[in-house]
């Protein structure tokens, strides 16, 4: 099964996330087949903290992508900002 999920990249105390749709199999930081979005939560200043490709996301989700809890939050918390 295809899952949207975040994969962790960044150095040690400075997280920084991709938001990836990958095979649920694989490894959180492993192997993906597309990279849609990233979330930054350490972000300051004008800095921008999450981003997602919405176009791509309507296509996982098209052709039965999952997303994981935290990503469906914060595509939802995003939507509510810009709502």
């Amino acid at each position: 099964m295809v899952v949207i999920r975040l994969s962790r990249g960044g150095a040690k105390k400075r997280p920084f996330y991709n938001i990836v749709a990958t095979d649920s199999r694989n490894r959180r930081d492993g192997r993906f087949i597309e990279r849609i979005g990233f979330y930054n939560p350490v972000a300051s200043g004008a800095e921008e903290t999450f981003r997602i490709a919405q176009d791509r996301l309507t296509h996982w989700q098209g052709v039965g992508a999952q997303m994981s809890p935290t990503v469906a939050r914060l595509v939802a918390d995003a939507a509510k900002k810009t709502a």
